[in-house]
């Protein structure tokens, strides 16, 4: 999947312009991507489309029409554009309650790297996560994390076939499995395997 270029962004004016239409095919185009790991944890698959329309908001809000500042922008979210044979996610915990959404943050320590997705009939794949800096210390985890699932020829291959996907979390504190993943959200992942 290509990288956004200045290129591939509309500019401020045009923006204002097709702003709701867009919007409305970027919200079409995530409702499948968006993978529910039980009741407090998330995965958003991100790919070309969804990182055009972040760095179209984020120029939109910051009002940014100068290259120097496009670019930042580019730099900043075409990493999370999937390159062929990955998956990039965003994953986030998520507790309504501060305090309860802070007692379990701190039990959670390391689940970005429990976090996994399964071909049927292959090994788990487990998320290389927060490749940007670390978000997690000591006393808690981070309540959102960037991760990058990679995958083989063969499990590409298999995936393109139609072979069922699994996601699950596999931590002390929090497991789950979801087995599989409904068909339209797989067609939709593996449409960024090219």
């Amino acid at each position: 999947m290509s990288k956004l270029t200045k290129n591939d962004l509309m500019s401020l004016e045009d923006y204002a312009k097709n702003r709701a239409e867009f919007r409305q095919q970027v919200l079409a185009h995530k409702k499948p991507r968006k993978i529910q790991l039980g009741e407090h944890a998330t995965l958003y698959f991100e790919n070309r489309l969804t990182m055009q329309y972040q760095i179209q908001e984020m120029l939109r809000i910051e009002k940014i029409f100068e290259e120097e500042g496009i670019m930042e922008e580019l730099n900043a979210y075409n990493p999370l554009i999937p390159d062929g044979k990955n998956l990039k996610a965003t994953f986030m915990i998520e507790y309504g309650d501060e305090n309860e959404r802070r007692d379990a943050l701190a039990k959670m320590i390391g689940i970005e790297d429990k976090v996994w997705i399964q071909v049927n009939g292959h090994d788990k794949v487990y998320a290389i996560a927060d490749e940007d800096l670390e978000r997690d210390n000591e006393q808690k985890t981070s309540a959102v994390h960037f991760m990058r699932f990679e995958f083989s020829n063969d499990m590409v291959n298999d995936a393109k076939l139609g072979k069922d996907i699994s996601m699950g979390i596999e931590h002390q504190a929090y497991t789950e499995t979801l087995a599989p993943i409904p068909a339209d959200s797989r067609d939709s992942l593996v449409a960024d395997f090219v």
